[in-house]
Formats: structure tokens, sequence, C-alpha cells
């Protein structure tokens, strides 16, 4: 866990960003450290090293200067979005990105994990980031320069996944034009990812145990064994004690593959992870050649009070229209921001009381830095009117902490929007 190396210039000219972020670096388990740099430095710089040469600008954005060499000009050293920036810059490509402390400690016991070879269950919903962890573990393993192998079961035919598995030989059905090695031998030596394993039919889950088990397949047509040298990682969306208890699947296998549990929470429920992703799938889809538009504070606002019903993958979908909305601009701001078609913000049905809320400035020598905040406060006011003004319970329901609320809250009066403090 190497995280962020800077010199004595970097540390003063750059703090307290710097301090920050090393902090978050240094629980990531990133690997090789990323060189922090002044843009006024003109020492000589390592070859291959990760850099990120940090600048302080009145116009903040993000400029690559390379496959791992980023410029970050930032104007706020406090602003979450400088943080988040240059912790997207630092992350190595396919790396998981995190900020959120429930993260951090899933990165660090993974990184421990790693080092092993027992099976490892990834519990989680669809679209958190499931399979970036089982990349991450892989990559931190010895089996790091082996195989790592991919199989979805949900998305492959039921007739075809033993085969797909474990392989067949030239004829051993209908249409087998020449013999298959399977994922099983394809990945000897590495890792093999059996995703949505709650998926796989009972039949095939009792020759799955039988291969994690004797560490060997017997391909389709074959009546040979085959050894095979595979770690295993098992992901799945669903309670899978629940579908043993209910006959879907097998407890053998469940409790074969259930030796170290990992869970990973939706994106809501982990709210300090939203801006470094959010910065990060921005510089993924960004043009090339281009600088990467800086997500202001207000758009940052918006991503953080939605709910996130699509994690990750809803995450990606936002970032992406607002790169397309945005057009070359500089920065994203709430107006570029689209939730898809099924999110919310507020009730269909909203109280009297909020409708009533101001829609233009909210009081005299005071003005909202963005149309944003209003429309956070119509959100929040009508959850905490629905909740019959409990503060926690809104809070659970907006997917923020309770303490988030409260500044929120706060800051609403400042703007001079009369908003009521709700109960606990």
């Amino acid at each position: 866990m190497n995280g962020m190396e800077f010199n004595d210039v970097v540390a003063r000219q750059h703090a307290p960003l710097v301090q920050r972020a090393a902090a978050v670096a240094a629980a990531q388990a990133l690997g090789a450290a990323t060189q922090l740099r002044d843009a006024d430095d003109r020492s000589p710089q390592a070859g291959q090293s990760h850099v990120v040469t940090l600048e302080r600008s009145d116009v903040p954005e993000i400029v690559r200067e390379g496959a791992t060499r980023f410029r970050l000009r930032y104007d706020e050293p406090a602003s979450e979005t400088a943080l988040a920036a240059l912790l997207a810059c630092s992350a190595r490509p396919g790396m998981p990105i995190a900020a959120d402390t429930e993260s951090l400690s899933v990165l660090a016991l993974a990184d421990r994990l790693a080092a092993s070879d027992i099976p490892v269950l990834i519990n989680g919903p669809t679209g958190t980031g499931k399979e970036v962890l089982s990349r991450f573990i892989h990559n931190r393993s010895p089996r790091a320069d082996k195989p790592f192998v991919a199989v979805n079961c949900a998305a492959m035919p039921e007739a075809m996944l033993e085969a797909m598995l474990f392989g067949h030989q030239k004829g051993a059905f209908t249409g087998a034009t020449q013999a298959s090695e399977g994922f099983f031998r394809a990945a000897d030596g590495g890792t093999l990812l059996l995703d949505e394993i709650a998926e796989m039919p009972l039949a095939l889950q009792a020759k799955l145990l039988r291969a994690l088990q004797e560490s060997e397949v017997v391909p389709i047509g074959s009546t040979m064994p085959i050894r095979v040298d595979v770690r295993i990682i098992a992901c799945a969306n669903r309670d899978l004690p629940t579908e043993v208890a209910e006959g879907r699947f097998r407890a053998d296998l469940f409790y074969r593959l259930n030796v170290f549990p990992l869970s990973l929470k939706p994106l809501r429920e982990r709210p300090d992870d939203i801006a470094p992703l959010a910065v990060a799938l921005a510089m993924r889809h960004a043009p090339q050649g281009k600088a990467v538009p800086w997500i202001s504070d207000a758009a940052l606002s918006l991503l953080k009070i939605h709910g996130w019903p699509g994690n990750v993958r809803e995450l990606e979908n936002v970032v992406r229209r607002a790169l397309l909305l945005a057009d070359g601009k500089r920065a994203i701001g709430p107006e570029h921001i689209v939730f898809d078609g099924a999110a919310r913000l507020v009730p269909a049905e909203m109280p009297a009381s909020i409708a009533a809320l101001p829609a233009a400035e909210p009081a005299a020598g005071k003005r909202l830095s963005n149309i944003v905040q209003l429309s956070e406060a119509r959100a929040i006011m009508a959850t905490l009117e629905a909740c019959g003004g409990s503060r926690v319970a809104a809070a659970r329901q907006l997917g923020i902490s309770e303490r988030t609320l409260r500044y929120r809250l706060a800051s609403f009066r400042e703007a001079g929007l009369a908003v009521a403090g709700g109960r606990r």
C-alpha cells in the first residue's frame, strides 16, 4: 500500500489537498506509488512512473499528458471535487476507486485475501463493482501474471453452460465441430470469476462442486479428468442463504464457496465514493486530446442526493449524458445532470407546503448559488414531511447520512429558504 509520494514543496504548496488524498490512497491498496509534482518543479521525471502534476488555477481542469501522466489544475484545495479529481488521476486503469470508509475497509480486506488461494464470495446488488473487485484481488495475487477469466452464468444458454465451463471434445454433441478447452482450463494457473452464480442450474452446481473439490474437470465426451489449478471468485446479487433455504442453490456448494465472503453496499450507502467515481468516469469517456470537464460543486451536490437505484452503472450513464450535454464546456453544471427516466428526486404528489417553496429568488440580498439547491430543498422537505419530520427516516429514504441532511438544512437556511429542522 504505497499510496502517494511527494516532496516537501508539494506538501507545502498543495496542503491540505495532498494530505487528504494521501490518507485515502494509503487505505486503497494502490500498489505502486503515484508521484505528485508541483507545476513549477523542473526536475527530471521517472520514465514509466504514474505522475500527477498539481497546479493552482482559477480555471480548474484535468489535462491528460499521457497514459500515466496528468495535470490537475484546481482552485480550492479543500473542495470535494479537487480531492475526487486527485484520487481519480492517481488510480491505475481497472483499479477500484473509493473514498468511503466502508469501501476502503473492503479493499483493505480484499488486499489481504489476494495473497491466499481460498475461494471468495462477493455479494452485492447489480452494478456495485463486483467484477472490478474480483480483478483487484487477481491483480494483487501471486496469480497476477496468469489468466483472469470472467464468466457470467446468467448470460449463457443453460444447455451450453456445462460445455463452456468444462470444455468438450469434437463430436461430443450436435454442432461440436471442434474441441474446446472450456473456461476452467482457459483460467489454469489464474483466476476464474463466476458472476451471477445464483443463476446456475442445480444439476450443473453438483458438477461444479466436484470440480472445485477435486481440482479437475471432465470435458463433455471424455472419460478422463484433467487437472486444473484455478482460484475461484464467485459473485451473487441475490442472497445465497435464502436461495439455499428455498432449494434453489445447493448448500454444499454454498459452503464450499463461502470461505471468505465480501459484501459491496449500494452506491447510495457509500456517498463518499460518488465524487471520485464520477470524475474517473468523466476521464474515461471524455474525448481524447481534450481537457476533462470539471464537475462543479452544484452538480456534485445533485449527484450525492440521488438514490442511485442502478448503482455505478447508472452513474456512468449520467456522466456520459453530462459530457454530451456539456458539449466541450470547461465544467459540468447541474443543468447537465439528467438521471435515468425511472428516477425521481421528488414525489409525484408533492405536499402543498413544499410546492409553496419559492421558484425564483428566496430572499432579498441572498441568492442561491444554483437552481440545484432549490431542487434539493424541494426533495428534502418533501421527504421530511412524508416521514413525519423524522430526520433519521428522511435521511435513510434519501440515501444520505443524517449529518449530511443537517448540513443541507443549514445551507438552505443560509440561502434564505425558510425550512424546518425536523426531529430525530
